[in-house]
């Protein structure tokens, strides 16, 4: 049970830290200004974040973060499991304000430390996952639910700011809730019984068009508030599909506490998202800035370490100086 929880938090850490990456590749990849980033899905905009260092590094971080996920999903019941990744959007919105500038208020900061003790009583009061064994039905259905999410997805990508953001993210969250369900109902992780399992395929198309429309959110969006949808929606719904379909139960006696640690932390994400609201164009603009700032700026480092992925004016930021502009740029 010990090695679930810290695996849980280790995920959200990681999908936490994934989406703030992920926010400056998209916004330096794209080739839509922050108004005018809707009119559907850009096909190629994955092709031109994969020459992206920060969205390369992100994918890592998410592919780890899922491997943690996994194995939390061992032990614990899939409330549990997403309630603790619900609280990256904490990390996200700390993060955030950390490397892109984001002011975040003092009702901002008590959401995040919601997000934190809602998790922590849930770790500490649910029970065992219950029996994961489900018919080829079940996992049929979750296939049929993503390809309506598909269609759902296409045409939030339509829509205009602020309703863009919000539905693409929904949409993503949802594909990536039924994921996290795929996952837990998963039959083996031999390559045979992956082959053979419907759940293993459905995992498979829940990530694609999951990331796919979280991306193209961040297009235009706030990270917080993008990141926000997406935690919501990926958390309530897989959270009561694992109590009535999959057995999931908390420690005897806990309940109460078990579901208040898992409302606390949801509510908390709401009032994030909410409050990210109020400041989505600063966000985006902030996010835009960092995503195209010249890194290494100045002609030897231009010509001598271009090939070096760090972007030295945050180090800079970091001790509270600035390097000086050799480019001529304003």
């Amino acid at each position: 049970m010990l090695v679930s929880l810290v695996a849980a938090i280790v995920a959200a850490l990681l999908y936490g830290i994934a989406a703030v990456l992920q926010a400056i590749a998209v916004r330096a990849a794209s080739h839509k200004s922050a108004e005018g980033a809707s009119g559907g899905v850009d096909p190629g905009l994955v092709m031109r974040l994969l020459r992206q260092w920060r969205f390369v590094a992100s994918i890592c971080l998410d592919t780890l973060g899922f491997v943690a996920q996994l194995v939390a999903l061992q032990k614990l019941p899939l409330f549990a499991v997403q309630a603790f990744v619900a609280s990256n959007l904490a990390v996200t919105a700390v993060l955030a304000s950390w490397v892109i500038g984001v002011t975040l208020s003092w009702r901002e900061w008590a959401a995040v430390l919601g997000v934190v003790a809602g998790v922590g009583l849930l770790g500490s009061s649910a029970g065992a996952e219950g029996a994961a064994q489900v018919g080829a039905v079940f996992k049929l259905a979750l296939i049929v639910a993503i390809g309506g999410l598909a269609v759902v997805g296409l045409a939030a990508a339509k829509l205009n700011e602020p309703y863009r953001t919000t539905a693409l993210g929904v949409t993503a969250g949802f594909g990536y809730g039924v994921l996290s369900i795929a996952a837990r109902v998963l039959t083996g992780f031999s390559p045979l019984e992956l082959a053979r399992d419907p759940a293993a395929y459905a995992v498979i198309a829940a990530g694609i068009i999951s990331f796919m429309f979280y991306a193209t959110a961040l297009e235009s969006g706030s990270v917080t508030v993008a990141t926000a949808a997406v935690v919501l929606s990926e958390t309530i719904p897989p959270a009561v599909i694992g109590v009535i379909f999959l057995g999931d139960q908390t420690r005897p006696g806990l309940s109460v506490v078990a579901w208040g640690g898992f409302f606390i932390a949801v509510a908390s994400a709401v009032m994030l998202a909410r409050f990210g609201e109020a400041h989505q164009t600063e966000d985006v603009a902030r996010a835009d800035a960092v995503a195209r700032r010249q890194a290494n700026a100045g002609p030897a480092a231009a010509g001598l370490l271009s090939w070096w992925p760090v972007d030295l004016q945050f180090f800079d930021a970091l001790l509270g100086t600035a390097l000086p502009d050799t480019t001529g740029a304003s």
